[in-house]
């Protein structure tokens, strides 16, 4: 495994960031591995030098941040991990049980720090932007729990570029806590956040760290066609797949990937994410799994180089698209 600096922090991470969405309970999505069966990815994620785990409150409405809580207890040094948890979407029916209100990330810390098992959570992120709530006021509520001690950084997840400006410029205004990280949707088939978005991380010094970097199994090989739906139990019940990657250059792309690791022998999963790995503004694609080959072969992406030659072949058949994933 290889290490990095997130964005212009101290803080060091590997790579790749195993993305903790897929373990909690089937009961929330049919795909979902429940905690006996997510053990062995921590311990070999662990195994294999993965020093960062991201979570989110919502996932399995808080079962994901149990079980990643006692899972790295178990197999990790606690104070060598990075541990990455977010707010934003709905924990219930009330309506202060979501968004970026001071009561809601107040409620929402306290909540996930009792799940995950510790002191203070490593990267707190707001998962989206909150349009019913001014920005000082989350602003505010997040540099309290940094003062606090109960949160160490702060990151921010899919916003667009202009909302992101102003947030970290009101930060920088007020004396705030500033966000170090962007989880933005990013990957060969959806490349819309190299228009604005990453030049703005990259001037920042802000760290990128993409979800869905296999455009959710489409750069996987595993599909047969870009409406193929059969290939994975997650493909068969995943409603945002279809919303996010349903042009027909999605398609091109995906085939473009699966031929150069046929060239190069490897699984398409590989070349995806090398490429992922090789773009300037990124730190640490945060990948899923639910078969343990599949991490093993995203670690051997850290190593993978790509030619000139390969990246121009992949990046070839992209077309731009409307904004999606917000």
């Amino acid at each position: 495994m290889k290490y990095t600096n997130l964005g212009r922090t101290g803080l060091r991470v590997s790579r790749l960031g195993l993305g903790c969405m897929s373990y909690g309970t089937p009961k929330w999505r049919p795909w979902v591995l429940d905690e006996e069966a997510a053990q062995p990815f921590f311990r070999r994620a662990v195994e294999l030098g993965i020093n960062f785990f991201d979570t989110a409150d919502m996932y399995s409405l808080g079962a994901s941040e149990e079980i990643t809580g006692r899972a790295l207890r178990r197999y990790a040094r606690m104070d060598e991990v990075v541990l990455a948890t977010k707010v934003y979407f709905p924990m219930g029916d009330g309506q202060n049980m979501r968004g970026l209100s001071r009561k809601h990330i107040v409620q929402g810390c306290e909540a996930s720090l009792k799940r995950l098992g510790v002191e203070a959570i490593d990267l707190y992120q707001i998962h989206r932007m909150d349009p019913n709530t001014p920005l000082e006021e989350t602003l505010a509520a997040l540099d309290q729990l940094v003062r606090q001690g109960k949160v160490r950084y702060l990151g921010a997840s899919s916003a667009y570029a202009w909302q992101f400006a102003r947030a970290l410029g009101v930060a920088d205004l007020r004396g705030w806590t500033r966000f170090v990280s962007m989880q933005g949707h990013y990957n060969l088939v959806y490349r819309e956040e190299e228009r604005e978005m990453l030049p703005l991380c990259e001037a920042e010094g802000i760290g990128v760290i993409p979800w869905s970097p296999l455009a959710r199994g489409l750069l996987a090989g595993s599909r047969k066609s870009l409406k193929d739906r059969d290939a994975t139990t997650r493909a068969k019940s995943d409603t945002l797949s279809p919303m996010l990657y349903d042009q027909a250059s999605d398609w091109d792309v995906a085939e473009a990937n699966r031929s150069v690791a046929e060239k190069r022998n490897v699984p398409p999963a590989q070349t995806a994410l090398a490429w992922l790995l090789s773009r300037p503004a990124v730190t640490a694609p945060i990948i899923g799994a639910t078969k343990l080959e599949h991490l093993e072969d995203a670690v051997r992406a850290v190593d993978l180089k790509l030619t000139a030659d390969e990246v121009k072949a992949l990046e070839a058949p992209y077309q731009p698209h409307a904004v999606r994933g917000l």
